[in-house]
This record gives C-alpha cells, sequence and structure tokens, in this order.
C-alpha cells in the first residue's frame, strides 16, 4: 500500500505540474510511458501448460521523467500481479524499483540513484535492462562522467546491482577512453580514427564458508582499441579477471566453484560502402562468469555480458534452437556479407536484388583437466574439438514491383542441445534445415498484407516443424494476424501438436493496445546470447503501451 500512495503522490505532483506549466509555461519539461502485458491462462495439458491458479497474470510498469536544463530526474513504478509465465517468481509484488537524479556542470555529470552502465563492449561491466527476457541488473549508488580535456572521457561509479525488488553485492568501477584525433589538434584532420581505452571493476562479498576460503574482493580489467578509416572500422578488448570461485564455475570435487582465472578476447572488423557490407568477428571466453553474488545463478546479477556472436533471428522456427553463450568456455566465430545488386545488372533486373550471408559457430575449449582447485588447464585460444553451435544463413530480397516483395531464406543449424541448455554432455546434438518465403504486398496506400511460410526438417529432437503466418494492416492504425506452428514430423502421433495463434491491435497517435488468443511453444527467448525458458501456455493475452 506505501508503494501504491508513493505512485498517487507522483500522479498527483505530476498533473499539479503540467497544469502549472501550462498556465504560466514553467521552463521544464515532463514526459513518460507506460506498458501492461497480461494474459488468462486456459489449463491444456496436451502442450504440457501449467495450472495459473491465479488464472489472470500480468506484467506493468510506468516511467515519469523530469527535465529541466541540464538537470533531470526520473522514476519507474513496476506491478507483477502475479508475473507472467516464463518471468522469475520473485518479481511478485509492486514498487518503485528506478529513481534517479543527474545534473551535468562543467562537463561534469553527477548521478545519484539508479543508472545503467557499460565499459566498452560488456566484458566485465554491463548494467542493462532486457524486459522481455525478464533482465534488470540496473545499479543503484552514485556514478561519476567527466570530460576534462577533448578526447578524454572518464566515468567511475560505487554502488549495488537490484535483484528483483532488492539490492545485492557491492561493485566499484572506473573506466576511460581517449580519442587520439580529439585530443591533439595536430591530428585532428587524420582520415584515421583511434580510440584507446580500459576499465577495472571490482566486487565485494563477505566470506562467510568455514570449509573454503573465498577472495571477498574481485578485480576485473579489460583494455581496447577502436580504429576507423573510411569505410574500414577495427575493434579488439581483452578481459581479465582475478580468481572467482562461484556456483556458475563449481565441479563435483569444489562445490563452491574452482579458483582458475579467468580471460576474454573479442575482435570484429568492418567495411562498409555503399551495396556492399562485410563484418568478421571472433572471441574466446575462458571462466568470464562474473556476478556480484558468487551464489546467483541463471540471468541474476550478472556483470559480464558476453557476446554470442550470432544472427538475431525473428522468424518463428528458426528462433526454435538459439545459441546461448557459454561464460566458463567456447570460442566463437562469425562473417557477414551484405550485397546489392543494382538496378539493371544481370542479378539486380529492373528493380535491385539484396542478398545477405551470415556464418557463425562456436567451440568448446581445448582444456585438460588438473582435479584440483584450479579445475582445467587451457591453451589461450584454443579451439576444441566439440563443436556446440554452427550456423548458415542466406537471404534473397527481392522487390519484384513497386506493390511486390519477395523474402527467401535458407538456414542450416547445428545445435548441442545438451551443453547450450545445460542438459548434459551426452544429450546429442541437433541437425536442422529451415526454409522461409516471405511476401509482402501493397494492396494500396494504407492497405498491406504480408505471408509467411517456414518449414523446418530435423531427425533429432522432437523433429519437423511447419509454421504459416497471414497478418493485414490498414495503415496507420489497425493490423490483424493469424498464424499457426504445426510439429507434424514428431515421431509420437498424440505429440503432433498445433500451435494457432489470432492477434489484432490498433494504434492511435502513441497510444497501442493488442488482444489476441493462442497457444505458445515451450522453448528459449534469446536476446545476444541471453536465454530465458518460455513454458507452453494457452490463453488470451493484451498488451497496451502509452507515452506522452
Amino acid at each position: 500500500m506505501k508503494s501504491l500512495y508513493k505512485l498517487l503522490l507522483v500522479a498527483l505532483v505530476v498533473f499539479s505540474a503540467s497544469s502549472a506549466k501550462a498556465q504560466i509555461n514553467l521552463p521544464f519539461e515532463i514526459h513518460g510511458n507506460f506498458q501492461l502485458d497480461a494474459q488468462y491462462y486456459l489449463e491444456d495439458s496436451v502442450i504440457g501448460a501449467p495450472v495459473v491458479p491465479e488464472k489472470i497474470l500480468s506484467n506493468g510498469f510506468g516511467n515519469l521523467t523530469f527535465t529541466r536544463g541540464n538537470f533531470n530526474a526520473g522514476i519507474r513504478y513496476e506491478s507483477y500481479q502475479n508475473p507472467l509465465l516464463g518471468f522469475d517468481t520473485r518479481y511478485k509484488g509492486s514498487g518503485i524499483t528506478y529513481r534517479y537524479a543527474t545534473y551535468t556542470v562543467e562537463n561534469l555529470e553527477v548521478t545519484l540513484g539508479n543508472f545503467y552502465e557499460q565499459f566498452g563492449s560488456g566484458l566485465i561491466f554491463r548494467s542493462y535492462e532486457e524486459r522481455g527476457l525478464g533482465i534488470d541488473n540496473a545499479m543503484d549508488g552514485i556514478r561519476l562522467k567527466y570530460n576534462p580535456w577533448n578526447g578524454v572521457y572518464l566515468k567511475g561509479f560505487i554502488a549495488q546491482q537490484r535483484t528483483y525488488f532488492d539490492k545485492a553485492g557491492l561493485v566499484r568501477g572506473f573506466d576511460g577512453d581517449f580519442a587520439l584525433m580529439d585530443a591533439f589538434k595536430a591530428l585532428e584532420k587524420s582520415k584515421t580514427k583511434i580510440t584507446v581505452g580500459g576499465g577495472v571493476i571490482s566486487k565485494y562479498q563477505e566470506d562467510k564458508n568455514d570449509l573454503y576460503k573465498l577472495p571477498e574482493n574481485v578485480l576485473a580489467f579489460a583494455t581496447r582499441m577502436r580504429l576507423t578509416n573510411g569505410n574500414f572500422s577495427f575493434y579488439t578488448e581483452y578481459a581479465y579477471k582475478y580468481n572467482d570461485p562461484s556456483l556458475v564455475n563449481s565441479t563435483a570435487a569444489y562445490p563452491k566453484g574452482i579458483y582458475k582465472e579467468g580471460q576474454a578476447l573479442y575482435l570484429n572488423a568492418g567495411y562498409a560502402k555503399k551495396g556492399l557490407g562485410v563484418s568478421l568477428s571472433a572471441k574466446y571466453i575462458d571462466n568470464m562468469g562474473f556476478r556480484s553474488d558468487r551464489d546467483a545463478t541463471g540471468n541474476d546479477l550478472n556483470l559480464s555480458f558476453l557476446p554470442a556472436l550470432t544472427k538475431q533471428q525473428t522468424y518463428r522456427l528458426a528462433t526454435l534452437y538459439p545459441y546461448a553463450t557459454q561464460p566458463n568456455g567456447e570460442v566463437g566465430f562469425q562473417g557477414e556479407v551484405f550485397y546489392n545488386f543494382k538496378k539493371g545488372s544481370v542479378l539486380g533486373g529492373e528493380t535491385g536484388t539484396n542478398v545477405s550471408f551470415n556464418y557463425s559457430r562456436a567451440n568448446g575449449l581445448d582444456t585438460i583437466n588438473t582435479n584440483d582447485e584450479m579445475g582445467y588447464e587451457s591453451k589461450f585460444f584454443g579451439i576444441g574439438e566439440v563443436k556446440y553451435f554452427e550456423e548458415v544463413n542466406i537471404e534473397v530480397q527481392k522487390k519484384l514491383n513497386k506493390n511486390l516483395k519477395l523474402i527467401v531464406s535458407y538456414i542450416y543449424t547445428l545445435y548441442d542441445k545438451g551443453v547450450i541448455q545445460g542438459l548434459g554432455e551426452n544429450f546429442g546434438t541437433i541437425y536442422s534445415n529451415i526454409g522461409i518465403v516471405e511476401i509482402q504486398y501493397k494492396i494500396n496506400k494504407t492497405n498491406s498484407v504480408r505471408v509467411e511460410l517456414q518449414h523446418l526438417y530435423t531427425k533429432q529432437d522432437k523433429q519437423s516443424w511447419a509454421m504459416a503466418l497471414v497478418e493485414y494492416s490498414v495503415s496507420p492504425h489497425w493490423f490483424f494476424a493469424v498464424f499457426d506452428e504445426y510439429n507434424y514430423g514428431n515421431d509420437k502421433e498424440n505429440e503432433r501438436i498445433h500451435y494457432p495463434n489470432a492477434s489484432f491491435g490498433y494504434t492511435r497517435g502513441s497510444n497501442r493496445i493488442s488482444m489476441g488468443y493462442g497457444k505458445q511453444r515451450e522453448g528459449l527467448l534469446c536476446v545476444g546470447g541471453v536465454c530465458r525458458n518460455v513454458p507452453a501456455s494457452n490463453g488470451f493475452s493484451i498488451s497496451v503501451t502509452s507515452s506522452f
């Protein structure tokens, strides 16, 4: 009830301030946004949907921000009554979970309260929110950012980390970037731009274990460099973490974790010009799980962000076997090429043709088990024989005429489900082939239709699937969609299940409401190599978003 009273008080202040602004034109601004997702769950033992005693579950939040000159402040109120299936039940409840005040004076920015932050690519520190995955590891404390000279950017903080409706850990960090061409006037006209930087993160957690001597202060550092010259860019970052035993890297002999150091290396090179884009990436991760609490698991209290180096799929069957980064050890590669065949060329035709190719792969490390507190020995960037994941994506986009567009895709995937989903190394590897055809047709200025046909073939797991979708849009307000996923190839006849879904939505200005009914298959939802399990469900859903 106290949280509700706080929210009503804030609403009253906002309303009064907005009215005052309208009457006397005060020099400040107030903005906000709201979102509610709710579902009414039906029992469905056929698809394995869990029973929901409450029948209706919901996730909701609202943000308010106040800005005046170099000062801004804001709050976020969240309500989970109770959290939707697939979200951690520890989110149950309501309250103000995010509040901050920030001001800037003479190139110094001061933030009090909550904030999100990232050092480099995030190998040692990334605080962020991914609402679809139920991740919010916002920091709560003090952060300073300072730009003392041209080309020099410094930031530091001391804070605790959000864990649902509480806080945990004690984290200290400092980071800096030095842009050479901005710092030295003699270099400001150089076509080559170079920025070097580095950061340090230290976490503290008291050792309360009588059996093991656990490090209370754990330090991690990273160095990085970015280089650009015309159409070419290059980025590299190396990270090192001192011994950090935890549940994530525990073994049977050492249930509190091993004492091996952690290392990571990330490389990316890119080239882009009109009609052509090339990107090559590589990573090496060795025992780099880094959390503010050594006993945390899953997606809880992560300090580091380890990229997956895989294509972010949007088609439904292509998301059936998504890759989750393995923080205890992996070597990964990714290559992407985009090319636009010009109009009038043999392959471009009258309207041009876009072709993209993506290849990604992740292997385990080349290691030797030492059977001691260090756990194992590994060769730096040593590629192990076990292949966790491999994927080939080919996509062709062709505009047949001014109203008709065709997208054709082929995806091959190798997926070690036992390793990626933590089911055990002997679970088996899945090999799948996916074909996708998408047709977009513009009927007139306001009406359009989109059709997707997808097919996944595999001999393993639940075997083959088919999917069809039809979406009709009436711009700028309405959309209607129906689709069905069918696990027709399942070798168990009683599990050859349809997953139908129908929805519609209405948009007016900054307000949007959508409603739907359907069945959801069980699986993983992944963004950037971070995943959460989505249980099977059946029911009616509603989503409302608004902003001002």
